[in-house]
């Protein structure tokens, strides 16, 4: 009998719960650094603001493609012919956090609302998110009402703390 093509180890699948809460955090403390970093320098026109939402929507697309490779080369396991794309497509919950700031500059830009001040509303909207997350995952791990919405006030905390950082940073 001749030998079979030895099997091929499918790479770790990574939980859905695990992608969402991975690619919401740091989604939401993207968005919140890129319209930092946008508006430091004063640009609060409609056109700029458009710009804003498509800046912010291109580079999520571009962190989320390079966590996806990261993880793709980081697993090293002989992989099928599909694995690469399935890989990357995992990374959408980075993007889809990202998408609640890009209506908000790309409303801003299309004149829905006044384009300047806007990355206010943005802030508030992702350290949202980011208690929204903390809770969620609190809960998840079957901790009490109380001690979920601590955790979530401190992982805002702790996101905003983040966002300043990046902003000095930059």
């Amino acid at each position: 009998m001749p030998d079979s093509p030895p099997a091929v180890a499918r790479p770790r699948a990574h939980d859905t719960r695990e992608a969402v809460l991975f690619g919401g955090v740091y989604g939401a403390v993207l968005a919140c650094s890129m319209v930092a970093a946008l508006t430091q320098y004063g640009h609060t026109s409609a056109a700029s603001r458009r710009y804003d939402a498509l800046w912010l929507l291109v580079t999520a697309c571009a962190s989320a493609l390079a966590h996806g490779y990261a993880h793709y080369i980081a697993e090293r396991a002989p992989h099928q012919r599909w694995d690469a794309l399935r890989t990357l497509a995992e990374e959408w919950p980075l993007v889809a956090a990202v998408l609640p700031t890009v209506f908000l500059l790309a409303g801003a830009g299309w004149g829905w609302w006044p384009p300047k001040g806007v990355e206010y509303p943005a802030f508030v909207l992702n350290i949202v998110i980011l208690f929204g997350l903390g809770l969620v995952t609190a809960r998840w791990s079957t901790r009490r009402w109380l001690v979920a919405v601590l955790i979530g006030v401190v992982d805002a905390f702790l996101g905003v703390i983040v966002v300043i950082a990046n902003a000095l940073i930059k």
